[in-house]
């Protein structure tokens, strides 16, 4: 089992609150996340995913927890939705008997949408919420992550001892980061991620929207698979579909709800330009998962197609945005595009600092590589180091106050 990072946050929220919601898509580790604190923390524990437990928490709420006494770890509790009143009940009365109530309930599920609405409606103030990830790098490698700072000294001891080709970089953007993939060397993976997505559409899309056509909807995902790293155009996508606009985006918010999808705002500041481009990004939150669905299984066709640097840019985005969430650390990001085409990948918003990234796939950079980064020179807040993250071993100057690093920097 490989160490995660956040579970010291969920230890923390457990120490805090009378009830920890655990959330995330399938497969991140929510479940052995549960064991580990039934084994180190005499969790009581209950899964909604057994049929029987689910009818009784349904049909009789109260007696179920009477059955199932805190503490008590609830797998899958958005399939009981009737649960949360009663919870709420149960730690207000705790409360009010008792100094403190912390560490009664934890709650897990994969469809943030639902949970979100019984939270709001019942627990807020109550309740500490987690939102798990795929397996970070620094997680596989068993090294310590940290937020990401272009902060060069501590890069430059970072990336001594952890390295990774650039062959190994398309290997594990197909392998992806979903836990079982990595502690099971013998499980295949395009069984895996056909399981994957097969479960996904039956069980957790089915409950929150009516897909008639589920092949359609299949064609969707593979759809925004493919447009990883890109600017989302409803009326593009729904053209190729042959679907209503008010329809993908509502699919849209099912892939975030399930935690499938992020997506990055543009950075908009009106001392900046008034001809920005308004559309998110899309990002995929697991690039094994988007490689399954745009066809991709070969590291080297991977490497040489159009889509490689789409690829990476997910992997990097991703990557960092894990180590500030892993960390419960906050950080805003966006991208910047104008109608002069002047881009920047990503952009950090950081305790009033803005922080300029470009992703890259090569090796060689110049200043010209990020001229789009004085778009940025009339902010209102102070510019930090900027880089191009790209598959460089070394660290060097690219322009002022710009570095190339590597890849392992994250």
């Amino acid at each position: 089992m490989i160490k995660r990072t956040i579970y010291k946050q969920v230890l923390d929220t457990i120490k805090n609150r009378p009830v920890t919601l655990i959330t995330g898509a399938r497969q991140v580790g929510k479940t052995t996340i549960c064991k580990q604190l039934v084994k180190e923390k005499a969790f009581n524990y209950v899964s909604l995913d057994n049929i029987r437990e689910r009818k009784e928490a349904i049909d009789d709420p109260e007696m179920f927890l009477q059955l199932h006494p805190s503490p008590l770890i609830i797998d899958e509790v958005q399939y009981a939705p009737e649960l949360f009143d009663v919870i709420e009940s149960i730690v207000n009365d705790s409360k009010f008997k008792n100094d403190s109530n912390y560490g009664m309930y934890v709650l897990t599920g994969s469809q943030s949408y639902n949970l979100m609405q019984g939270v709001s409606q019942s627990m807020a103030g109550r309740i500490g919420i987690i939102e798990i990830s795929p397996l970070s790098y620094s997680e596989i490698k068993k090294t310590k992550e940290e937020p990401f700072n272009v902060e060069i000294i501590k890069i430059q001891n970072r990336i001594k001892s952890l390295r990774i080709k650039v062959d190994d970089l398309y290997k594990i953007i197909i392998k992806g980061f979903y836990p079982e993939l990595h502690d099971n060397a013998s499980l295949d993976e395009e069984s895996f991620y056909a399981d994957y997505v097969k479960t996904y559409i039956e069980r957790d899309v089915s409950q929150l929207i009516n897909v008639k056509d589920k092949l359609l909807f299949q064609s969707f995902l593979e759809l925004i698979a493919s447009m990883t790293g890109e600017e989302l155009v409803y009326a593009n996508v729904s053209k190729v579909l042959g679907v209503s606009i008010d329809t993908i985006k509502s699919w849209i918010s099912v892939l975030m709800a399930g935690s499938i999808i992020t997506l990055i705002e543009p950075y908009n500041e009106d001392s900046i330009t008034k001809r920005i481009v308004k559309r998110p990004k899309i990002i995929f939150n697991d690039t094994g998962l988007a490689c399954y669905l745009a066809g991709f299984n070969d590291p080297e066709t991977l490497k040489r197609s159009r889509f490689a640097g789409h690829f990476v840019e997910t992997y990097i985005i991703n990557e960092i945005i894990k180590s500030y969430k892993n960390n419960n650390e906050s950080c805003r990001f966006y991208y910047y595009r104008d109608s002069n085409q002047n881009e920047i990948d990503l952009i950090m918003l950081k305790n009033g600092v803005l922080t300029p990234i470009e992703c890259k796939t090569g090796v060689k950079f110049n200043s010209s590589n990020v001229k789009s980064f004085k778009q940025l020179n009339k902010t209102k807040y102070e510019i930090g180091t900027g880089c191009i993250i790209c598959n460089t071993d070394t660290i060097y100057k690219v322009d002022d106050n710009v570095y190339a690093i590597p890849i392992t920097s994250i």
